[in-house]
């Protein structure tokens, strides 16, 4: 067994389910595992990140980091309390203020935060996750 977090891994720090979404930069080839999205690069995996985020907050409204954590990685698998504390930390907020998801300056530490929760550190330099915050915005 691999000491590779399985984010990083699969170049999908976020810890994407599959489903039907045919991500950009998906590898052809997902048989390496059986729940999360395998992504070519990390920088689709991040893109991929952003995204989703980007549809909680344009689609769903979630603008806090409480309602973001608590749709991302729901209670019946995770503590979101402490989670959502985490990310909140990391922006500079409380868990229950409102935030820009759309302004790159928010979004990129955003996705950092939950890269480093997800598979307990954030490997990705912050250049990459700028290329992967401003594809996720095209």
């Amino acid at each position: 067994m691999s000491t590779i977090p399985r984010g990083i891994r699969n170049n999908n720090p976020g810890n994407i389910d599959r489903n039907a979404t045919k991500w950009q930069g998906m590898a052809a080839d997902q048989s390496d595992d059986p729940r999360f999205v395998v992504f070519t690069e990390p920088k689709w995996g991040l893109r991929a990140l952003a995204k989703v985020l980007l549809t909680y907050y344009r689609t769903h409204k979630l603008d806090t980091p409480m309602a973001i954590v608590d749709r991302w990685a729901p209670p019946v698998e995770n503590d979101t309390l402490a989670y959502a504390g985490q990310v909140a930390k990391a922006l500079g907020v409380a868990r229950g203020e409102r935030i820009d998801v759309e302004n790159p300056a928010v979004l990129a530490p955003l996705v950092k935060a939950i890269v480093q929760h997800e598979n307990g550190q954030q490997p990705y330099p912050d250049d990459l996750i700028v290329e992967a915050v401003r594809l996720a915005l095209e």
